[in-house]
């Protein structure tokens, strides 16, 4: 118990410096004292706060937290000299009293350098369309200095002042987004401003970014699925247009509700038996609608997750996708039936397991249920 107290304080602290950043970020936005890159507020300065240090320093976190509250109440304690006239000497001789005694952390724990597009969001949800225009982009211009498998290992990979990075692990999840889409538009400096990666900004718009950012994780899952036998980050699926019997929808409007994505083996093949616990949708390409079910004809989604399964073609596969999006468990083509190990993105949580159900599809949703997504980015929960 006490563990998971000092977790949530933890969580709650990183939080407030990350709110507290953003709401800074908006109202310098509001009053027009910061540019808007790429639709979207800059941040100003070249140092930003980050709690992904503190989650491993803890003392350095500790020191952060109590400068918090003392900071808030320095702040509490000049508001209330401006409207006490009578104390307001003492409130603000206290003021600076608490300004020394405050347990300022380390600097190094709690500052990392910042771009102008640190604090952007993707400007819309993750669509197979811009996914597989990313992985065009990707060909295009990545591919021979980072490799066809994003290991870093291109055929220009040996000319380059600096090794590329390997892009086929947890990196993509690691760096702000706001980061990363800004290192693609203006490239990658090193201590001494030297370029050790070539900027495309003049050649890529900012939501071409956002479209290779999207195809590298979605490339860097299946990666690691392949090495490691599981998605060690999480990754939701792409969304697509959908027939249904009652009329065309998007994939993304089931969000709430469990979805079993299934790719036949072949043609017209028989698709798995409907079970009221999922939504079943068929992805096939060119498929026409059906009266039977529903169905994702979209080539771009059948490419999608052949890429996040690591797989050239992913005929035979279904996938199962939790209430918030996230792919969480795929069987393989030889497999009539789910178990709960077939659960491949796992929280790491320490949810306590329910009793089995009979089946092993309810076993693998009971498991999945217990376990939801707890993914942590820059310290903060996502």
């Amino acid at each position: 118990m006490a563990a998971s107290l000092e977790t949530h304080w933890l969580q709650a602290l990183i939080a407030a410096l990350q709110g507290g950043q953003l709401a800074l970020l908006h109202l310098l936005a509001a009053l027009g004292l910061t540019e808007s890159p790429y639709g979207q507020p800059a941040w100003p300065w070249p140092w930003r706060l980050s709690g992904e240090n503190l989650l491993i320093d803890l003392g350095q976190a500790r020191r952060a937290g109590i400068a918090l509250i003392f900071g808030a109440a320095a702040c509490l304690m000049l508001l209330a000299a401006l409207l006490w006239r009578r104390a307001r000497w003492y409130l603000i001789a206290t003021t600076a009293l608490v300004a020394l005694a405050m347990p300022w952390p380390d600097p190094a724990a709690v500052l990392v350098p910042a771009n102008p597009t640190s604090f952007h969001v993707a400007p819309s949800a993750v669509d197979a369309k811009s996914l597989v225009r990313g992985g065009w982009l990707y060909a295009q211009h990545c591919a021979a200095c980072h490799g066809a498998d994003l290991r870093g290992q291109g055929e220009r990979a040996k000319s380059l002042a600096v090794w590329p990075p390997n892009l086929a692990g947890p990196l993509m999840w690691r760096r702000a987004d706001g980061d990363l889409v800004w290192h693609v538009l203006h490239g990658v400096h090193d201590d001494h401003g030297h370029e050790t990666m070539l900027g495309f900004h003049d050649t890529l718009s900012s939501d071409d970014a956002w479209a290779l950012l999207d195809y590298l994780k979605v490339r860097a899952a299946g990666e690691t699925l392949k090495s490691e036998g599981q998605w060690t980050m999480p990754v939701r699926v792409a969304d697509t247009a959908v027939d249904c019997p009652r009329g065309a929808r998007q994939l993304a409007s089931w969000r709430g509700q469990r979805l079993r994505l299934y790719l036949p083996a072949r043609p017209a093949a028989a698709a798995p038996m409907e079970d009221p616990r999922l939504v079943t949708v068929r992805v096939e390409p060119g498929a026409p609608p059906s009266p039977d079910g529903c169905v994702a004809s979209a080539p771009e989604i059948a490419q999608t997750l052949a890429w996040v399964a690591g797989v050239n073609s992913p005929a035979g596969l279904q996938f199962i996708v939790d209430r918030e999006g996230y792919l969480r468990a795929r069987s393989s083509p030889d497999r009539a039936t789910w178990s709960e190990g077939d659960l491949l993105c796992k929280s790491g949580g320490t949810a306590p397991t329910p009793a089995p159900p009979q089946d092993g599809l309810g076993a693998l949703i009971a498991r999945m249920d217990a376990e939801p997504v707890r993914f942590v980015k820059g310290g903060v929960v996502h």
